[in-house]
């Protein structure tokens, strides 16, 4: 398993866990998420809206497929509930530099 596609592991697990500490260490400082909803920049400001604000706190990221390229990793999964209701599949698009998480843009899928 490549570094590129253990950090984008790492990442998932970081959250699931509220490890912030270790999300960050994942990050580059100038990282930025673009999401459907919105657009986050900074290290700092995403993680801050990982501890603080994102709408729920009670869910686990499962992972199915991650794919690597010269440019970085893309990831297909799905984000559950705490009762394993399926909230949304995702698919994630990550830049990597210098080992650590650069970028990141999520595409989401909703039934309804």
């Amino acid at each position: 398993m490549s570094r590129a596609i253990r950090t984008a592991r790492a990442y998932y697990e970081a959250i699931d866990d509220a490890d912030y500490d270790r999300l960050a260490d994942l990050l580059d400082p100038e990282f930025v998420h673009e999401r459907p909803d919105r657009t986050l920049e900074g290290r700092d400001r995403f993680v801050e809206f990982m501890r603080e604000e994102r709408p729920r706190f009670d869910t686990e990221h499962v992972v199915d497929a991650l794919y690597e390229s010269d440019r970085g990793v893309a990831v297909r999964g799905r984000l559950l509930a705490a009762d394993g209701e399926e909230l949304f599949a995702f698919v994630d698009v990550f830049t990597v530099e210098g080992g650590r998480l650069a970028g990141l843009k999520t595409y989401v899928r909703t039934d309804g």
